[in-house]
């Protein structure tokens, strides 16, 4: 609001109002005070004139009281003679000019003036041309001066005289009355105009001070008001125009202040709440590494501040975390949709997109900027490609789209519809706060995508390196799971294996690399692959854990620009179970040590020396020996199914005792169980879990006899073996069997050392073993066509399925093993 130009020269102004005001109260009041001062004057005047009065009656009754004087003092000397008598005619006489000329100043007016000079020369003439000469006479004795005719003269003279004062007193005493009552009435006609003008003085005061209230106070007051309204920031608030030029200038001016202060808050406010936009975004949107949440944040984070309905849609190779082509014509899905309620007639989630794009989308993701459509109803191509679902669209009120494309590194992956049915709709800050907004999600779920790659590629790795299926055994039933960390912590580098081994015996193995990732994979992948080639030479559980460590330390000291298992760190637990002794032997580097479920029902954690994690090195490793009852179940598992971020490592191994001990009909049921009771939903770390319930060989299963130390003895052995073969029913193993008792035994009795066993297990197959005390490793080797002998071992490799030593604590044992000749049920 900006004020006219010669607007405040319109209206009066406050300085020339109350200078006008002011003036014509000064003028009233000088006019007030003039005629009381007339007034007072006329009054003063009244006063003096009517003092003169007084004093002219007074002189004229003096001069009068002279006259008698005269004429008493003649009258007593002319009848007594006596001189007594002349005093106060001879005192009147030397006063009468003094009072003559006084009597004569007194007089009022000038018709006053002249009888008092007519009644002067009257006296002046009775002293001088009747009195004197009188008293001459009678001085002298005339007796003429005592007759009537001088009496009467005299008494004529003195009436006259008289008669001229009473005329004269008479008519000052009217001159006095009229005086008084023009000066009354004067005084009166003042008194009433000075209250006429002081009352009017006052009417005026009143009004202007009225006027001042109602022009300047008020409005100052409210002024004021606004002002403190104001200070507290209500930017709302207006002054109302006033008549008076001063005071509507300065409201124009708050009025102007307010309105641009309420614009710029109005502005701040849209600026504050993009940015809260933008904040919200960068904190909402991406918090997963998962694409269609990361698509979802975005629509959800838009609705309602920015749009009444947001819309996402991807490109298909980036649900599955693939690279999109710059060239590619994959075709949009919808991956996303929130608003403001939920019938808004937009494509549902997972539907695909029509096929070709808009004019606008072409536009959009050639140049990788948003494109605006204020007004829906003015676009001639809006539904060119549907034009019933752009009927539907404007007929449900919505009219005013942005189209953003998704674009991460130079390439679209997408594009983002922002969609208002509001009243207001888009214009180019939107645009630029939607390219904003959608860079940031681009980021968010580009990384999602990479993750969604990288974690499948990863898991195939992991869950192609772990046991596809439990290998052929009697030793345990197994049951096992692996559950992956949840997305926003990727694949791990768990791992279990359970590997036979001979003499019916089994390994069982579980590992842990830290880490998530393809790099954590691969290292498990390693740390696999060297655990099953130690396993094949069967080697005792703490020198497995041995040579494991110093790989993973060569490993770790080769290894340039990869990441290594001793760069991650990892544990492992090797267990060998022997179903002939139920002894179960096992050594750990750095993994938490099994738990034990009796057949009675009783579980218990084994104690033991944990040992350090793989790839510190110089630390020896220590084996735990058990002995299990024969339907023992022994559980192994990571430290991601016991310890979360909730729950210690303590209280998640009692869970997972008190677990093992709630009955269950098999194996898979415990493992559910287990899963079920200790995590819920996606772990935050990778789980694996081992679950091997223990068998035991019967004694009618496993025959051992010792061997004397002598050659002679070859073919009682042999005659030992096949007639255990006869009692077990498997006669037509007897020939290979007696050739393989017979080369074994010869080579333990010629290079080996007392005390030699022979034992024979039938099992899934026909176990042959010779052990001795000696440690010395037999080898294959091509003996030379005159060689005497070197063809004991390879008639035994030829005859049997496979053999092998292994070290044992007295010495060493080789063995074989060969198919029995029909499928047999194995008692357990």
């Amino acid at each position: 609001m900006r004020a006219r130009p010669g607007c405040a020269g319109s209206r009066p102004g406050l300085t020339g109002l109350t200078i006008a005001a002011g003036g014509l109260l000064a003028l009233l009041i000088g006019a007030a005070f003039a005629v009381l001062l007339w007034a007072i004057a006329d009054a003063n005047s009244a006063t003096s004139a009517r003092r003169a009065s007084r004093t002219a009656i007074v002189e004229a009754g003096s001069l009068q009281q002279l006259v008698s004087d005269l004429e008493t003092g003649q009258r007593g000397f002319v009848i007594t003679k006596r001189e007594e008598f002349l005093e106060p005619w001879q005192t009147a006489r030397e006063e009468f000019p003094a009072e003559a000329r006084r009597f004569t100043e007194t007089a009022t007016s000038p018709e006053q003036r002249r009888s008092a000079g007519q009644i002067t020369r009257g006296v002046e003439s009775l002293i001088t041309d009747y009195s004197v000469p009188l008293v001459e006479a009678v001085r002298r004795g005339d007796s003429a001066a005592s007759g009537l005719a001088a009496t009467a003269e005299g008494k004529r003279r003195v009436d006259a005289l008289r008669a001229q004062f009473d005329r004269y007193t008479v008519e000052e005493r009217a001159n006095l009355a009229a005086r008084e009552d023009t000066a009354g009435v004067n005084g009166r006609r003042a008194v009433i105009a000075a209250g006429v003008g002081l009352a009017a003085s006052t009417a005026l005061v009143a009004a202007f001070t009225v006027f001042q209230h109602r022009a300047v106070v008020r409005p100052v007051r409210a002024a004021a008001a606004a002002a403190g309204r104001f200070a507290d920031g209500d930017l709302g608030v207006r002054i109302t125009p006033s008549n008076v030029a001063e005071i509507g200038t300065l409201g124009t001016s708050f009025n102007t202040m307010a309105a641009s202060l309420q614009d710029s808050r109005t502005r701040i406010e849209e600026s504050r709440k993009r940015l809260e936009l933008l904040y919200e975004a960068s904190v909402s949107v991406g918090t997963t590494l998962d694409v269609e949440q990361t698509a979802r944040e975005l629509a959800q984070v838009a609705v309602p501040g920015f749009a009444d309905f947001t819309t996402v849609d991807l490109l298909a190779p980036v649900l599955r975390g693939e690279e999109v082509s710059a060239r590619g014509s994959a075709q949009l899905r919808r991956v996303a949709l929130a608003g403001i309620r939920q019938d808004a007639p937009l494509r549902n989630v997972g539907d695909l997109m029509a096929p070709g794009l808009s004019t606008a989308q072409v536009r959009g993701l050639k140049t990788g900027r948003a494109a605006i459509d204020v007004d829906l109803r003015t676009i001639p191509d809006s539904g060119s490609r549907e034009p019933e679902q752009a009927a539907r669209i404007l007929d449900y009120g919505i009219h005013s789209l942005i189209r953003t494309p998704l674009m991460a590194r130079g390439v679209a992956v997408g594009t983002v519809g922002f969609w208002r049915c509001r009243p207001e709709p888009f214009g180019q800050d939107d645009v630029d706060l939607a390219e904003e907004l959608v860079a940031k999600a681009a980021v968010a779920i580009d990384n999602a995508r990479r993750y969604t790659r990288e974690r499948s590629t990863a898991l195939t790795l992991q869950r192609n390196l772990l046991p596809q299926q439990v290998p052929g055994q009697t030793a345990v039933e197994v049951a096992s799971r692996y559950l992956p960390a949840g997305p926003q912590t990727g694949v791990g580098g768990d791992w279990y294996d359970v590997i036979p081994l001979s003499g019916s015996r089994v390994a069982l193995v579980v590992g842990d690399v830290v880490g998530h990732g393809i790099h954590a994979s691969a290292a498990m992948g390693r740390l696999r692959s060297a655990v099953r080639t130690l396993a094949e030479v069967d080697l005792p559980p703490e020198e497995v854990i041995t040579y494991l460590d110093d790989i993973v330390l060569h490993v770790g000291d080769s290894a340039q620009d990869e990441v290594s298992a001793a760069d991650l760190g990892a544990t492992c637990m090797y267990a060998v179970y022997d179903p002939v002794s139920r002894q179960c032997s096992l050594a750990t580097a750095g993994h938490p040590l099994p738990a034990v479920l009796a057949p009675d029902g009783t579980v218990r954690v084994v104690s033991g020396d944990t040992g350090p994690p793989l790839g510190i090195g110089g630390l020896p490793f220590e084996a735990t020996d058990l002995e299990l009852d024969a339907g023992s179940v022994l559980a192994l598992y990571t430290d991601g199914l016991v310890e979360t971020r909730d729950r210690d490592f303590d209280s998640g191994l009692t869970k997972l005792c008190h677990t093992l001990a709630r009955p269950a009909a098999t194996l898979e049921e415990t493992c559910d169980n287990v899963i079920g009771s200790l995590l819920r939903g996606h772990p935050a770390d990778d789980v694996a879990l081992l679950l091997a319930r223990t068998h035991a060989l019967s004694p009618e299963q496993v025959a051992t006899w010792q061997i004397a130390a002598d050659a002679v003895q070859v073919e009682h052995a042999r005659k030992l073996g096949v007639g255990q073969l006869v009692e077990w029913g498997l006669e037509e193993a007897t020939f290979i069997t007696e050739l393989v008792v017979s080369e074994l035994v010869t080579n333990a009795i010629r290079y080996g050392e007392p005390p030699i066993h022979l034992r024979l297990i039938r099992d899934r197959t026909l176990i042959c073993e010779v052990s001795d005390a000696s440690s010395t490793t037999p080898h294959l080797r091509h003996a030379r066509t005159f060689d005497e002998g070197g063809r004991g071992l390879l008639l035994v490799a030829a005859l049997t399925q496979s053999w092998g030593s292994r070290q044992t604590k007295t010495g060493k044992t080789i063995w074989c093993e060969q198919a029995l000749p029909c499928p047999m049920t194995t008692p357990h």
